[in-house]
């Protein structure tokens, strides 16, 4: 379940209200079922998987990337593991917590593990979004965010792409005012 947490210290968890908090950015909240396979479930629970590993979990959740790539045109995607023993985990995540944007939409879908988006919003205020299994985002294009991981330091998402050249961060000047404290 998500967590969105304003600046002002307001907190939703019901994707209704959360979808009505990100309407003004274009972001898209989804639920999406990992579903029952015991084998792909068993591969959630792992800290780090094989190439082939990912491959069979991404081909048992592919039903997603196929209405993906009839409907928005995606082209590709990957499945990133990030676990706290992988080696240069901060520099490899130093990169995307200041703001920045893309010039081409952001798409997640966690499968386990969480990470947390902030976002800027169209009267400067900020927000956080706390993203969990199950749960697909879609940030537009140029859109100012951030992204870290939790306190766990754990995450598997896969990533969808219309091109893979539209996912280098372009860093803004603004500065983020804080941290959702419910995920320090």
């Amino acid at each position: 379940m998500a967590i969105l947490q304003l600046e002002d210290g307001t907190t939703y968890t019901e994707l209704k209200e959360i979808a009505r908090e990100l309407a003004p950015l274009n972001i898209h909240l989804k639920h999406w079922p990992v579903g029952d396979n015991p084998e792909v479930r068993h591969l959630l629970t792992k800290d780090s998987l094989s190439d082939d590993e990912k491959e069979q979990v991404l081909q048992a959740l592919d039903e997603y990337f196929q209405e993906l790539k009839q409907t928005a045109g995606y082209q590709s995607r990957d499945l990133i593991v990030l676990h706290p023993e992988l080696p240069n985990l901060d520099a490899l995540l130093s990169k995307f917590d200041p703001c920045h944007y893309h010039t081409d939409a952001e798409v997640r879908y966690i499968i386990a593990g969480e990470g947390t988006f902030g976002f800027v919003r169209p009267d400067g205020k900020q927000m956080e979004l706390t993203v969990q299994p199950e749960e697909y985002i879609n940030v537009p294009p140029n859109t100012e965010h951030w992204f870290y991981l939790t306190a766990s330091k754990r995450i598997k998402t896969v990533r969808y792409f219309t091109t893979m050249e539209g996912w280098v961060p372009e860093y803004t000047a603004t500065e983020k005012r804080f941290r959702s404290p419910a995920v320090i």
